[in-house]
């Protein structure tokens, strides 16, 4: 896995508490840390950016269900190289 985030364009985001606790209750933190730097970056950047904490909470909810899915990236078809 390529840890690498000096390539990202957007600014890089800190992983919240809650998220890393979420990710880590669901057993799905090892999944998180495979896909690419700019898709975590991209999701961290999507749920915090929410105003709403329902809006959070559901954005947080479809990346678990996304990374459980493992072929999922934003409702979009992803395969993983």
């Amino acid at each position: 896995m390529a840890d690498d985030l000096s390539n990202l364009q957007r600014p890089i985001q800190p992983m919240p508490d809650v998220i890393r606790t979420a990710l880590e209750d669901a057993g799905l933190f090892d999944e998180y840390l495979k896909r690419p730097p700019y898709q975590r970056n991209d999701y961290l950047s999507w749920i915090t950016r929410a105003k709403r904490q329902d809006t959070q909470d559901r954005r947080l909810a479809q990346m678990l269900d996304e990374l459980r899915r493992g072929d999922v990236y934003m409702k979009m078809e992803w395969h993983p190289r």
